[in-house]
């Protein structure tokens, strides 16, 4: 029973998000997650389109994916058209841990391409879980023409997209690792052993690849 001082469960939480602080931020994207409610749909997905706070974000993500996917998808897949960069990325990683193939259709070239490198990265992870049965090869493809690029952080997370589609990445690597672009070719090559030896580590594996490229080795089919 509510009193007459007491704000209604919905609008307390709703208000909550809005808080300056990260902690009542935190606690209310968890109460909103603990008990679904459709009215929390909406300001959860424009909330993490703006939230500074990882952990919160990560948290508002974990909401959403308690509410029903038929009600969560079309938003999401409306953010990730969003100017804001912030918005992309963190639509794509809800999509990805929603894991609804429906959502396929959202994931284009120019998303996996996007210039800001937290939006690619989401891309990547969010085409891998989606991809249906069949496409591997083709998302290989695309994302092939990303090898080679930003930091460490960003080819590993592209050599992880690739690797998670198995053996459709191979012969895409192999072709890869004749690019004329040196970085290009350590890349494939580095992606080439991890895929066949993941205990390997991806410093190793970049080292060795780096050292195959100095030598002028031909990649994974022509060694």
């Amino acid at each position: 029973m509510i009193t007459p001082h007491e704000e209604p469960r919905p609008h307390r939480v709703l208000h909550a998000l809005q808080h300056h602080s990260p902690s009542v931020r935190l606690r209310a994207a968890l109460e909103a997650g603990t008990a679904p409610d459709d009215r929390f749909i909406g300001p959860l997905v424009e909330r993490c389109a703006v939230e500074p706070e990882f952990s919160v974000r990560e948290m508002l993500t974990w909401a959403l994916t308690r509410h029903p996917a038929s009600l969560t998808l079309p938003p999401l897949v409306g953010e990730v058209r969003s100017r804001r960069p912030q918005a992309r990325s963190q639509a794509l990683h809800t999509l990805s841990k929603i894991g609804d193939r429906s959502a396929w259709p959202a994931i284009t070239p120019a998303l996996l391409a996007d210039p800001d490198d937290d939006v690619a990265r989401s891309a990547w992870r969010a085409a891998a879980v989606l991809v249906p049965p069949g496409a591997e090869r083709e998302l290989a493809v695309l994302l092939a023409t990303q090898l080679g690029r930003g930091t460490r952080e960003v080819r590993l997370s592209l050599s992880r997209a690739l690797i998670a589609l198995g053996e459709a990445t191979l012969p895409v690597l192999g072709g890869a690792a004749t690019d004329p672009d040196p970085v290009v070719r350590a890349h494939a090559l580095a992606t080439e052993r991890l895929w066949r030896d993941p205990d390997a580590g991806f410093e190793y594996a970049v080292e060795e690849a780096k050292r195959v490229v100095a030598l002028g080795g031909e990649g994974p089919e022509g060694r």
